[in-house]
């Protein structure tokens, strides 16, 4: 399955039912592994029940981490609509054991990622809010 905008690789996961009110689908979502749109998956798209977020980069967390990491990079394409959503997000990865500012950090050095938005300006932005 790939991702509509770029034609790259999808990661497609369950969203817990905590987590639903941020996913684009209640149920699930995908992931473009190159250009991190978060969107709809195909209606025969297969969810694996244990993620495996490394087909991103090694930079997601695992586990619950991952999935809320996911939605929380997902939603950096508009901070103005997204801003509480990201807050929300942020204190939900680290409880979840994952630190959302050096996954993201971890993220910017991957060469094989390219988001759709300014990812050095986004993590400024993100910083300064979430401080």
């Amino acid at each position: 399955m790939n991702c509509t905008y770029c034609d790259d690789e999808l990661v497609v996961f369950a969203v817990p039912d905590d987590l639903r009110e941020f996913a684009p689908d209640e149920e699930t979502a995908s992931l473009c592994t190159t250009c991190l749109r978060l969107d709809v998956p195909a209606a025969d798209a297969e969810i694996d029940e244990e993620t495996d977020f490394t087909a991103v980069s090694d930079a997601f967390p695992s586990g619950r981490g991952g999935i809320v990491f996911a939605l929380f990079v997902g939603k950096l394409d508009s901070l103005a609509l997204n801003r509480s959503a990201i807050e929300e997000l942020a204190v939900e990865a680290e409880r979840a054991g994952a630190d959302p500012f050096l996954a993201l950090d971890r993220l910017g050095d991957d060469p094989t990622v390219d988001p759709h938005f300014d990812f050095e300006r986004r993590r400024r932005q993100i910083e300064s809010f979430l401080s």
